[in-house]
């Protein structure tokens, strides 16, 4: 039988291991990228490698995260990454240009090639045959200074598109169906392929979506064949690089498929308040709204504004509604303009925001008590719209434009005729604000101001591990609840002890500084623990607090990934049931944990309050257990290196 093509890209980099479900693989990175909110720690983990110069084909970082500057911290750190880029060759891309991974599908991303960012997202490229993975920013600093990848290898779900999509219904529209049918955890150890004869009637911007938002699945990323749909986009973009097609061989085996007819698909939205809340639009019509957000990585295109743009044109917003746009990079913006585009949207009376994240990560626009907000965002999970009772939907932005005009939930299909948006022959290509580093970098002087801080580091795994619950929580619990985002967190990312101070602030404000009087413990979790976004400050944080464990009926991938690498046990419960006897309060002990690790046996946890024991797994690779026995990645590269 022959390979999808994500095991062809994996064949292609692979520098150890065996292709197949499970099996630890290690691969070759080609590029990677990081954002501001990551990036600066990315970068700090970078320098403690010791490295003169990173050694991928490319490095980019890019400003989008904490554009609002409303103290000097953001400004800080952005001057810090400039420097930091022109000193290691990374080209950094300014504030002001645009999401990560909108410009890097518009100017450097390439069919075939492997690509890992600190960003869950990062598999939007998928949408241009990429194979391309969101991981920890740890992972990203270990590839940039030439160490290969390591992954388990993931299974290939295949889902076999026929049919186009009907008037009115997007790509967004395909994802969320997606959503419906498998949950945000459906696509945990898997890879979403998308082939068949509905994939090649999606242009790059519909599939870069639909990749995108393929993380709310759990998936390891998400791929689309590179066809003439494909290289017709890349020319467009000025950037005939002499790729061939790539897709899937004819007979590939795939680990599962799953069918679904574009023709069949209603305009949807996902409830309040998880991704896979997904019903039709027309089931919730009605439903009173005051905020509209249009915008982010998922849909933020000139194909998507251009319609909002068409939707809106000769109409007014309604009253009580507040309408923002945040285009997805500087060249939309251009594009938009030029197409006169963007005077509809301004005149309709849209609030115009800067080529960045903004309310997708609670910079900005969080909504008002107890408001209905409609969003063409990836998440919606609670809070993270920095309003802490929010009720967001997430739609695509023919819902959202339809719904802003009313200022209730809309079926667009009730606006009439769909407007056609023709693909101009060329897109504008200005990369002034992209800063293309020194041939040789040595001289340059890494600038750092008083929010860049120490990377702080943990010691080698100790014999046993003792210590209390300090906090239980359920199912499904995302690193948003374990480390918040929004305008007052973020700026502090590069300055982990100042952001302790708000590690699970949601679920129990207490937390930190019953960590510092207790010396740390241990936190008991439900399913899919750490959920969402990549933030490894969801790990490094309550590593510095003295989190030693966490004991959960399972782990989102790159969560469990970021704990392994800051040292701190991912354990599964092996019975169900003693997740339900462990409460916050109760003293355990994990005797011989060391050994056992080493030995590859159970772990074993006494409750010494209760009287009982209950037996964890910890199904890690050979590479995983040393870097646990290390205390960490950092720790485990640096013995490697002497």
């Amino acid at each position: 039988m022959g390979l999808p093509l994500a095991y062809k890209i994996l064949e292609a980099h692979l520098v150890s291991g065996k292709l197949g479900p499970g099996a630890e693989i290690e691969i070759r990175i080609d590029q990677t990228l990081t954002q501001d909110a990551t990036g600066t720690l990315t970068m700090l983990e970078f320098e403690a490698l010791k490295k003169d110069r990173v050694e991928v084909e490319l490095a980019v970082s890019y400003v989008d995260h904490n554009t609002l500057q409303i103290g000097f911290e953001n400004m800080d750190d952005h001057i810090y990454l400039k420097s930091a880029a022109a000193r290691f060759g990374i080209v950094f891309s300014k504030p002001g240009n645009g999401i990560c991974h909108q410009v890097h599908l518009e100017r450097f991303g390439l069919p075939g090639k492997t690509l890992i960012g600190s960003d869950s997202h990062t598999p939007t490229a998928g949408g241009l045959g990429m194979l391309a993975l969101g991981v920890g920013g740890l992972s990203v600093a270990a590839a940039m200074a030439g160490n290969p990848y390591t992954l388990t290898c993931p299974r290939v779900m295949g889902i076999y598109l026929s049919g186009r999509l009907g008037p009115w219904v997007s790509a967004k529209d395909v994802i969320l169906e997606v959503l419906r049918r498998i949950g945000v955890k459906g696509g945990v150890g898997s890879i979403l392929e998308y082939f068949g004869p509905g994939a090649a009637n999606l242009s790059v911007p519909e599939r870069a979506t639909i990749a995108n938002m393929g993380a709310e699945t759990g998936a390891t990323s998400s791929i689309f064949p590179a066809d003439e749909m494909t290289l017709d986009w890349l020319n467009r973009q000025g950037r005939n690089t002499g790729v061939e097609h790539l897709a899937a061989d004819e007979d590939a085996d795939y680990h599962e498929v799953m069918e679904i007819d574009l023709s069949e698909i209603a305009p949807l939205v996902a409830l309040p308040s998880s991704p896979d809340n997904v019903v039709n639009v027309a089931d919730v019509e009605g439903e009173e709204v005051r905020q509209v957000a249009i915008g982010s990585c998922t849909n933020s295109s000139f194909r998507d504004l251009s319609v909002v743009a068409e939707v809106l044109r000769g109409g007014s917003v309604h009253p009580d509604v507040s309408l923002s746009i945040s285009p997805g990079s500087r060249q939309v913006v251009m594009m938009l303009a030029d197409s006169g585009r963007l005077g509809e949207i301004i005149g309709a009376g849209a609030r115009l925001l800067e080529p960045a994240c903004n309310g997708c990560i609670g910079m900005g626009s969080a909504p008002a008590t107890g408001i209905a907000s409609v969003r063409t965002f990836n998440r919606n999970f609670p809070g993270r719209s920095g309003t802490r009772d929010d009720r967001v939907f997430l739609t695509s932005p023919e819902t959202a434009a339809a719904t802003a005009l009313t200022g209730r939930v809309t079926d667009p299909r009730s606006l009439g005729d769909f407007p056609e948006i023709e693909t101009p022959e060329t897109f504008p290509r200005d990369d002034s604000m992209l800063i293309f580093p020194p041939l040789d970098g040595a001289g340059v002087e890494v600038i750092r101001g008083p929010n860049i801080q120490p990377l702080p580091l943990k010691e080698p795994l100790p014999e046993n591990l003792a210590g209390e619950v300090l906090i239980k929580v359920g199912h499904h619990v995302s690193t948003d609840h374990i480390m918040p985002a929004g305008a007052k967190v973020l700026p502090l990312r590069s300055n982990v002890p100042a952001i302790c101070r708000f590690v699970f602030q949601g679920l129990d404000p207490s937390f930190p500084e019953r960590c510092e009087e207790l010396e740390g413990g241990f936190v008991v979790a439900g399913e899919n623990y750490g959920q969402g976004s990549s933030r490894e400050h969801a790990a490094l944080a309550p590593m510095h607090l003295g989190v030693k464990a966490v004991l959960a009926l399972s782990f989102a991938r790159i969560h469990r990934a970021n704990l392994i690498n800051f040292g701190i046990l991912p354990l599964t419960f092996r019975f169900r049931e003693d997740y339900e006897k462990l409460d916050a309060g109760d003293k355990i002990e994990l005797p011989g944990v060391k050994k056992r690790l080493a030995e590859d046996l159970d772990i074993e946890v006494s409750n010494l309050t209760k009287n009982e024991s209950y037996l964890l797994n910890m199904d890690a690779g050979p590479r995983e257990l040393e870097i646990l026995l290390d205390g960490g990645l950092l720790n485990h590269l640096s013995a490697k290196s002497r």
